[in-house]
């Protein structure tokens, strides 16, 4: 490989690398607007994870993935019939990854048009001291 190809690669990988996600990541303060405006939002972490650190007051609760890391086998037919490829969806987990993940797929192999992740997830909205509902159990 010529010294010449190998930095075009690398220059290739590197665009891919930096663009943009085909979702929207929001912060706390785009999520409270879009939140008052009535989009909905999904909290697709486990049962043990709400309660521990409680929910954004309305979130739908639907499991994503396991303990293990499996995707909950009737998690995409619930999420699809619940929000249509068009409607606006907001998606939090914890961190933000479990839902970067799958607003990308959702995205990329669905169709979905308007899919919003929060990048930092409930940890930071949390750290902001911004209010939850405890979820029983």
């Amino acid at each position: 490989m010529s010294l010449r190809f190998f930095t075009l690669l690398l220059f290739v990988f590197g665009l891919f690398a930096c663009s943009e996600p085909p979702y929207t990541n929001l912060d706390n303060k785009e999520l409270q607007t879009l939140l008052s405006e009535g989009v909905p939002i999904f909290d697709v972490r486990r049962p043990d994870e709400w309660r521990q650190t409680g929910v954004i007051k309305d979130s739908q609760l639907l499991t994503f993935v396991d303990g293990r890391g499996r995707v909950i086998e009737d998690f995409m037919p619930r999420l699809t019939q619940a929000v249509g490829k068009d409607d606006p969806v907001i998606l939090i987990c914890r961190t933000g990854n479990r839902t970067s993940q799958l607003a990308r797929h959702l995205v990329e192999k669905m169709g979905y048009t308007k899919v919003y992740n929060v990048k930092d997830g409930i940890t930071k909205w949390a750290r902001e001291g911004l209010p939850v509902s405890r979820v029983g159990g």
